[in-house]
């Protein structure tokens, strides 16, 4: 789906010049990509977890749409995200002794009146206590073109806002990343799974959350070998011609490569790159300096290929949650399988 920027909208000579289409109207970058997770769980695929960068975590109404479908995701979101370390309480109806009170009507479910507003995730990690008395944990997170990659991280359950009402939802969970080499760089990571709960854990929370890499490393090849932003078109079939033609050259050398590495006797070949997915157990990559002790995200590509087995059916997975408790609730697919980019 390509996106067209809102200034085009209303302007008609310019669309009629482009040759767009009428019923190509403005739509936000996350309705597409919305739409495209809904066509991926129509057409049977199934994962253990989205993830995005901040531009897409940001937006809570996004994230409200991926619970709604059932999905789990670990997001970057931006340092002003808000939410609470501590479930704020909520009023569901009236007190009996402000039934008869004059004045303008309150609606409800509404949050308390002595319940603290929802604070940014970069206030909580200077201010809070929770952070406060903890100690930076050292993790491994993957193997750069330099030496070993390691970032050191706090964490602590999160409630983010939910809806326009914007209160709070199920049990989340904040971790907080700080680059080991430069403590200015700090990552916050937001995910609707708990670690502890389903085989869930910090580190692989961490690893999806880093995980990025080897999508940002395929396009940046599209674009630097195949030249996907190398175009001169002024129409908007002629935009389509070209990306369905660049991104079909990079899937056909993608399946070349694939055979390359399966004549090698079936090892699997290291990458020379520095992706999150290359090496993820210490046993393969470098040594770390002594005297450094950190955890290593374990959970590698070597450990979770894809079934043999032919992907379940198109039907899109309900929102599933623990009734029981509101802050118990979770957002999880039945059946999950990790994918993974080459």
């Amino acid at each position: 789906m390509v996106y067209l920027p809102q200034e085009w909208v209303a302007d008609r000579p310019r669309r009629h010049a482009a040759k767009i289409p009428d019923d190509v109207v403005y739509r936000k970058k996350a309705d597409i990509a919305l739409d495209q997770i809904r066509h991926a769980l129509a057409n049977g695929i199934r994962v253990s977890a989205w993830t995005f960068d901040e531009w897409y975590g940001r937006d809570g109404t996004f994230l409200d749409a991926l619970e709604s479908l059932g999905q789990n995701y670990v997001a970057e979101v931006p340092a002003n995200f808000t939410g609470w370390l501590y479930e704020p309480d909520v009023l569901l109806c009236p007190r009996a002794q402000d039934r008869h009170r004059r004045g303008p009507k309150k609606h409800f479910p509404r949050l308390s009146a002595k319940a603290l507003p929802a604070s940014q995730v970069q206030n909580l990690l200077v201010y809070s206590r929770v952070f406060q008395k903890q100690k930076w944990r050292r993790v491994h997170v993957k193997d750069g073109d330099n030496g070993p990659v390691v970032w050191e991280v706090k964490h602590a359950p999160l409630y983010r806002k939910h809806g326009e009402d914007g209160l709070p939802g199920g049990t989340h969970y904040l971790v907080v990343a700080r680059n080991a080499l430069n403590h200015k760089e700090i990552k916050y990571f937001v995910s609707n799974m708990v670690p502890g709960r389903h085989g869930v854990t910090l580190e692989w929370l961490l690893w999806v959350g880093f995980s990025r890499w080897p999508i940002e490393k395929c396009f940046r090849q599209s674009k630097d070998e195949l030249g996907m932003d190398h175009f001169e078109v002024r129409s908007w079939e002629g935009i389509h011609r070209h990306l369905y033609l660049s991104n079909l050259s990079l899937l056909f050398c993608a399946d070349v490569h694939q055979h390359l590495r399966e004549k090698n006797d079936g090892e699997s070949l290291p990458d020379n790159g520095n992706g999150a997915l290359q090496r993820f157990d210490l046993g393969v990559g470098p040594i770390p300096a002594a005297g450094r002790t950190f955890h290593p995200v374990s959970r590698g590509r070597a450990h979770n290929p894809l079934p043999p087995e032919p992907q379940s059916t198109g039907e899109i997975l309900p929102y599933e949650e623990d009734v029981s408790a509101a802050s118990k609730r979770r957002h999880r697919s039945r059946r999950t399988t990790l994918l993974y980019t080459q």
